[in-house]
């Protein structure tokens, strides 16, 4: 009996030693031949190609539209600032205005932060400025201070994702604090649909100096949005936002496609962590590394030269 159960041992042990004697064998000849084949292809087996991202935006789904952040997102710089420069042409406010208000465009600029109290100034200053004029008047200025200031600065990147979502069939709406009239301006130039923007109060067709509301920034724009797609019908996780500003977190993260779009440093962080998507048409590459973007830096500049020559000509 024990010498049965020995050769019954061997038997066996000499099947295992088979089965793994063969799936060695086998996995030597795949790689044997996986090197002849990259040896014939003249180098390594190219690696598997990623699948592409699914199609977007989606054609023909009606629950879908875009909402685009302005300054910094769709236009180099803030329109405030190019339409205060024009309004300073036409001799609407003076020098200490313009120094004020430079100054405050490259502090916000620099710091990359608001200070609520420049917020509060700059918005008081605008509504003086245009008490009492006709918002037909202001309209017509605006039509003619986009030509002047603003046509050339429209990044060319975001302006083919606002038309791909028109191409789609989707409408495109701006949200932006800067006041309706100026922002429906810029919209209608582009083809959008329309804009969602700082609204003045205005009685028989002329500026009291007062807002309806608050500025449209921040949280405000989130709940802007949200009223707009209840109103159109729109499902938000089939919209998309655009914004270059943390500032703007609210209303990217109500959407199912947000983008950071010429992010600055707290933005682009936030889309790395959420898994957002990137896009940035910037060519001043250590603008964006210190988190300021390169057209708002070169917006700062050109406010802080206006701001030291009117103080500097204040002082004399």
């Amino acid at each position: 009996m024990a010498v049965l159960g020995w050769l019954t041992y061997r038997r066996r042990s000499a099947t295992a030693r088979s089965v793994l004697a063969g799936e060695a064998a086998a996995e030597a000849a795949r790689k044997s031949a996986q090197e002849n084949e990259e040896a014939l292809a003249g180098g390594p087996a190219a690696p598997p190609e990623p699948e592409p991202e699914p199609e977007f935006p989606v054609v023909g789904d009606e629950k879908a539209a875009a909402f685009f952040d302005l300054d910094n997102t769709v236009m180099q710089g803030a329109a405030m600032f190019h339409f205060g420069r024009g309004l300073y042409k036409r001799h609407f406010f003076g020098k200490r205005e313009l120094a004020r208000f430079a100054w405050q465009q490259t502090w916000f600029r620099l710091a990359g932060i608001e200070d609520p109290e420049h917020v509060q100034e700059a918005r008081d200053s605008v509504l003086s400025i245009v008490k009492g004029h006709r918002v037909s008047e202001l309209m017509t200025i605006g039509e003619e201070i986009y030509d002047e200031y603003m046509a050339e600065r429209i990044w060319p990147g975001t302006r083919a994702l606002a038309q791909a979502h028109l191409d789609a069939g989707q409408k495109v709406w701006l949200v932006t604090a800067a006041p309706v009239e100026t922002a429906t301006i810029v919209a209608r130039r582009l083809g959008l649909t329309g804009a969602l923007g700082t609204v003045a109060e205005s009685v028989g067709g002329v500026y009291t100096g007062k807002l309806v509301g608050e500025l449209l920034h921040g949280p405000a724009k989130a709940e802007a949005v949200r009223a707009l797609a209840a109103a159109e019908g729109l499902d938000l996780a089939h919209c998309a936002a655009y914004s270059d500003s943390a500032n703007d977190i609210p209303m990217l993260s109500l959407v199912g496609h947000p983008y950071a779009v010429n992010p600055d440093g707290r933005l682009r962080k936030h889309a790395r962590e959420h898994g957002w998507r990137l896009r940035d048409y910037r060519t001043g590459r250590k603008a964006a590394k210190i988190g300021i973007p390169a057209a708002a830096g070169l917006g700062a500049l050109a406010g802080g030269a206006a701001a030291g020559i009117a103080l500097h000509r204040r002082r004399r």
